[in-house]
């Protein structure tokens, strides 16, 4: 019993480290980028616009392939959920007498672990689409403000 709550614990408290690690990230990277400029320069406000903007290009397209990279993740890890579901289905098929009630159950199962799995992918996509909009929004208001 203490076991499973310790390892609980620790399970909440990684997943908000990886957050915090990640929101930080994202940050630092957007914070990075949007005032990559030559500071020598300040007098005459054209390089720095035009540094920013291609520093927000820049931003905005690493964004997008990563956000393509993550969707293919999903894609990759939605298949293998499922294929491994069919595999043991297809394991009581084989070790079941014909419609039993555990062959029904099995298979009810697999294709309730297949429904979940693209559910659960297409949450995932969505929020991937979201962070990846949210960033590109994030540039483009930085690159207006330098840009006035």
């Amino acid at each position: 019993m203490k076991l499973n709550y310790f390892t609980k614990r620790l399970s909440i408290l990684g997943h908000w480290i990886a957050t915090t690690l990640f929101c930080v990230s994202a940050i630092a990277f957007i914070w990075q980028g949007a005032f990559f400029s030559n500071t020598a320069a300040m007098a005459n406000p054209a390089p720095i616009s035009i540094a920013t903007s291609d520093a927000g290009d820049q931003v905005k397209d690493k964004a997008s392939t990563d956000a393509g990279r993550a969707k293919n993740f999903i894609d990759d890890t939605k298949d293998k959920v499922k294929e491994t579901a069919n595999k043991n289905a297809d394991k009581v098929d084989r070790a079941a007498d014909n419609g039993s009630v555990v062959e029904r159950k099995a298979n009810r199962d697999a294709a309730r672990i297949e429904q979940r799995a693209d559910e659960d992918a297409a949450r995932t996509k969505k929020a991937v689409d979201n962070t990846k909009n949210a960033i590109e929004r994030t540039v483009d208001s930085i690159k207006d403000t330098f840009s006035k």
